[in-house]
């Protein structure tokens, strides 16, 4: 699950990815996250829930910890946090959270979290956030804690997947650019002394099947399923751990449809 909070109509920044800054129709319509996850968990068994991602800094630690905790017991221990600080200067407005200085908020953020998580008696006095001295349960049903995964861009995004989580959470980007975002965190790793082979590295995707190959200089998860299975397993080779399709973007997307596809894809 990703996380959207509102759809403004007169923006203040463009959307950074389509390219004439439009917003996603997709947008208009996101579920909570945490909410859904919950009613995800309560009606599977084994499949891992995860978000990618939550912008963190519109919430607050301890509220964040218990939702987060209480999530992964009810789920058996299947909860992957991916998080992040999201780009909307009108959601940071409409959440009352300073949208200048976020990236050292969201490291503040990842150690009270972390704090919250792993210690009996935890205390927390930041710039930003403060925890007296409590006892806080319950603690993740995971130990020490899920897997957090961190997206983003800038050069500090690799910094901190390393030293606050678990790994990177992206977007899947053409193979030699994914190379590149690759061999940045693998130099993050050994700089700050983590090892690299246990990082996980999460891309989304928004994927265009097709009954005909397009041909030519065909972009990555676009083509027919024959394709796209190639491109999957070419992700694989370059160090990707998972990569979440989000059919969700497609308005005439079904429930049957994506499963067909999910079915369609996997690999033999």
């Amino acid at each position: 699950m990703q996380e959207r909070l509102l759809f403004p109509l007169n923006p203040k920044k463009p959307y950074p990815v389509t390219p004439d800054g439009s917003l996603p129709e997709g947008y208009k319509y996101v579920l909570d996250p945490i909410i859904s996850l919950s009613y995800a968990a309560a009606n599977t068994k084994n499949i891992r829930i995860g978000t990618s991602i939550i912008n963190v800094v519109y919430h607050t630690p301890a509220v964040l910890a218990k939702q987060l905790a209480t999530l992964d017991h009810i789920s058996g221990g299947r909860l992957d946090f991916g998080v992040g600080l999201g780009w909307s200067e009108d959601e940071y407005e409409a959440t009352n959270v300073e949208f200048k200085n976020r990236g050292d908020r969201i490291d503040e953020f990842l150690k009270c979290l972390i704090i919250l998580w792993t210690e009996e008696e935890p205390e927390f006095n930041g710039t930003y956030y403060k925890v007296p001295r409590s006892i806080v349960y319950p603690k993740p049903l995971q130990k020490p804690y899920p897997v957090i995964t961190i997206g983003g861009f800038s050069p500090r995004t690799f910094v901190r997947a390393v030293t606050l989580g678990n790994g990177y959470n992206g977007i899947t980007l053409p193979f030699d650019e994914m190379e590149g975002v690759i061999d940045t965190l693998r130099k993050s790793a050994d700089s700050h002394n983590r090892d690299f082979s246990k990082l996980q590295i999460v891309c989304r995707s928004v994927p265009a099947i097709m009954d005909e190959s397009p041909g030519g200089e065909r972009t990555p998860l676009a083509g027919t399923p024959d394709e796209i299975k190639e491109d999957i397993l070419r992700y694989d080779e370059l160090g990707v751990s998972e990569i979440i399709f989000e059919f969700n973007f497609d308005p005439e997307m079904t429930v049957e449809r994506m499963s067909d596809y999910m079915e369609m894809l996997a690999p033999s």
